[in-house]
């Protein structure tokens, strides 16, 4: 499975508008609330949330990948966006985030959610690539980028 299966230029957004967490969770839902048969975008954003209580997903280096399993939604989708100047997002570095991917999907699909999430992990452990999604300005660019990453 590639991210980019998951995840459109339309479910990019640079840059992002929010300026704390909640507002960020739900600017990022918006991106995947209408992407699936049915999809309810207020039980996607209460899966995310409650999943944040659990611990932050803002997991240091100004990334985090909150993410929650719904039976509102068909299929795992991914969205993603750059917060130009970082939000306070409760990472474990206690760093600003800049890139963030959101993983939502139904709880059918356990498993795939749990591979995507390792996949974006070990992505995001390269600075290089990292450093190359914070200065992305378009949504073309950004996925861009991933599938670069993903083939190489």
């Amino acid at each position: 499975m590639l991210l980019t299966d998951l995840l459109t230029p339309e479910r990019i957004k640079i840059p992002l508008v929010a300026n704390d967490k909640d507002a960020l969770l739900r600017e990022l839902v918006g991106l995947v609330g209408d992407g699936g048969k049915g999809a309810d975008p207020e039980q996607i954003l209460t899966a995310v949330r409650e999943r944040e209580e659990v611990l932050s997903t803002g997991i240091g280096n100004g990334v985090a990948i909150p993410h929650g399993k719904t039976s509102s939604v068909d299929r795992l989708m991914l969205a993603a966006g750059v917060a130009t100047d970082g939000v306070d997002f409760e990472a474990l570095d206690g760093k600003p985030v800049q890139l963030f991917f959101l993983l939502v999907g139904p709880e059918s699909a356990a498993g795939d959610h749990v591979k995507a999430l390792s996949r974006i992990s070990r992505l995001l452990q390269r600075d290089t690539f990292r450093t190359r999604l914070a200065s992305a300005t378009h949504p073309d660019e950004f996925y861009a980028i991933v599938s670069e990453a993903e083939t190489t």
